[in-house]
């Protein structure tokens, strides 16, 4: 009973921040919640977003209201093809009156990093980014650099132009948590950004609604989430049809395993649980998976997708008693 009682506050203002960062993000971000929602919960299962979607839809808006939200430095780079590694984790310069080197630390080193066009820089650019989503640190010149925390990366690709583009690697695809596309607004919403959008910039009505410690403290509640052996199971069963399926060519990795466990933790603390479900991990398999899963040569001649796949494994495998 008296660990019921401990744990009531810590649930309930769990409960209430997540709300009020949804809710703060929102004045910028019209009708898209579940976009969001789901960069929180990213964000608080320690992991980085891809953002796929036609240009002018708020991908840009999206990273900076929630550095202003948290109340963290927020760092964007442009990705082009003339883009060197050193203009993303920084560059050791001789200072003459030091007589030493002195290292600049580049803009990853931020809470919240946008990687704008990813896909347009070169696979050695883009693998700069590597070591920093998956260590959160940076080496440079022998000298390895942590980043600040908490740290996410949410890149930006555009599907539509693929002139001038290095697709990433499967590898780097992996390091995402999450992939999102976030989709035109319906009438209501675009007539609210009309009306909304005038004179003022609504960015500068983004007030920090957190900290570093409280966001930290997040983190650590969302780790504490109870995950039955049973709904691990089902996580694996998910993760085999994957690698059985004769539409696949490449299944989910045993990270693409952990990252749903992950964020499915999430989604129960943002609902006020302590113990993960079937419906967390079915309404967040689509966006983990997806793309992290390779078709093969006659499931693209068919036009399938990697999304309608993960729906099709999740109606077939069973969640039995998870």
């Amino acid at each position: 009973m008296s660990q019921q009682v401990a744990e009531t506050p810590r649930t309930e203002s769990f409960i209430d921040l997540f709300r009020s960062m949804t809710a703060n993000i929102e004045q910028v971000i019209k009708g898209k919640r579940d976009v969001v929602q789901l960069t929180l919960l990213a964000l608080l299962a320690e992991g980085h977003v891809l953002l796929e979607d036609a240009p002018g839809l708020g991908k840009t808006t999206i990273g900076k209201a929630l550095a202003a939200t948290l109340d963290v430095p927020f760092g964007r780079v442009q990705f082009t093809p003339d883009l060197l590694p050193s203009d993303v984790v920084g560059v050791s310069i001789w200072n003459r009156s030091s007589n030493e080197f002195e290292f600049r630390p580049g803009p990853i080193f931020n809470g919240i990093v946008l990687a704008d066009e990813v896909n347009r820089s070169s696979p050695k650019t883009q693998s700069a980014l590597l070591e920093a989503m998956a260590e959160r640190q940076v080496t440079v010149d022998g000298v390895t650099r942590s980043l600040t925390r908490p740290f996410m990366v949410i890149a930006t690709q555009n599907p539509l132009e693929h002139e001038g583009t290095y697709p990433l690697p499967e590898s780097q695809l992996d390091r995402f948590l999450v992939k999102i596309s976030v989709g035109y607004p319906e009438r209501a919403a675009e007539l609210e950004i009309l009306d909304s959008h005038g004179a003022v910039d609504l960015l500068e009505n983004v007030e920090a609604i957190t900290d570093t410690r409280k966001v930290q403290s997040m983190i650590r509640a969302v780790k504490s989430v109870h995950v039955s052996p049973a709904l691990q199971g089902y996580l694996i069963d998910i993760a085999d049809a994957t690698r059985r399926h004769p539409a696949l060519s490449l299944g989910a990795s045993p990270r693409a395993t952990l990252a749903l466990q992950r964020i499915a933790r999430a989604r129960a603390a943002a609902a006020g649980r302590n113990f993960a479900t079937p419906d967390d991990v079915k309404a967040l398999a689509p966006h983990v998976l997806s793309h992290r899963l390779m078709l093969n040569h006659d499931a693209e001649l068919r036009g399938v997708t990697a999304a309608e796949l993960v729906d099709e494994i999740l109606q077939v495998i069973p969640a039995g008693a998870a």
